[in-house]
């Protein structure tokens, strides 16, 4: 049995620009990292991204569920809705991961909801 190796801590942003990248490599559309700060106190981003269909949504949060895992040790605290594939929420406490169905991104608009926050670019971690 291997032994674990230890994971550097990481900032709330490195673990959103990770989570972004996992979701870029698995062909997520329209990927959008919104800052909260100064805004809410609930989390520090929120990660927004659509999938093609429900077994898309699926398979796209179960890869950063596994890759954060596998890669930095990260864990989500809660998940809802992975097993519908509507709209799957991957809570990472300074960073929640929403991914969306095309229909239900168009109908509940987060990013109108949360429009006074900043939207922060993408970078590639790998």
């Amino acid at each position: 049995m291997a032994a674990s190796v230890p994971h550097p801590a990481q900032t709330s942003l490195e673990i959103a620009q990770r989570a972004a990248s996992i979701l870029l490599e698995h062909k997520a559309n329209d990927v959008v990292l919104l800052s909260l700060e100064g805004v809410s106190d609930m989390t520090d981003f929120f990660l927004i991204a659509s999938g093609t269909s429900d077994t898309h949504v699926r398979s796209l949060g179960n890869s950063v569920l596994e890759d954060m895992k596998r890669d930095s040790g990260q864990m989500a605290h809660h998940v809802e809705g992975l097993s519908q594939g509507r709209w799957v929420l991957l809570d990472y406490v300074d960073v929640v991961v929403h991914i969306f169905h095309p229909t239900l991104r168009s109908f509940y608009q987060i990013e109108r909801l949360w429009a006074d926050a900043e939207t922060v670019p993408l970078q590639s971690t790998r």
